[in-house]
């Protein structure tokens, strides 16, 4: 099972996005959806997969680090931070 975490697109240029989740910038493709520099979206192997709202991409994130401070008992950093 996957599960795709909300990035913020930064550019897009030659059918690619650059896409910003928390610090780390990968590049996806964007032939799958309507994308412009701004949205938050979703990406699954290599593609943009989905836009959302920036309150639902913040939603999720923390979502996620709520399920992670609950099994991480060490005290370790988040591994998602806020958007």
């Amino acid at each position: 099972m996957c599960v795709a975490i909300p990035g913020k697109v930064l550019s897009i240029e030659d059918g690619k996005a650059v896409v910003d989740f928390s610090g780390n910038q990968v590049k996806a493709y964007v032939g799958l959806v309507n994308v412009k520099v701004g949205d938050y979206v979703l990406v699954h192997a290599g593609c943009v997969i989905q836009t959302m709202k920036q309150q639902e991409a913040e939603e999720i994130v923390e979502l996620m680090n709520e399920m992670e401070s609950n099994h991480d008992s060490r005290g370790n950093q988040q591994l998602f931070k806020r958007i």
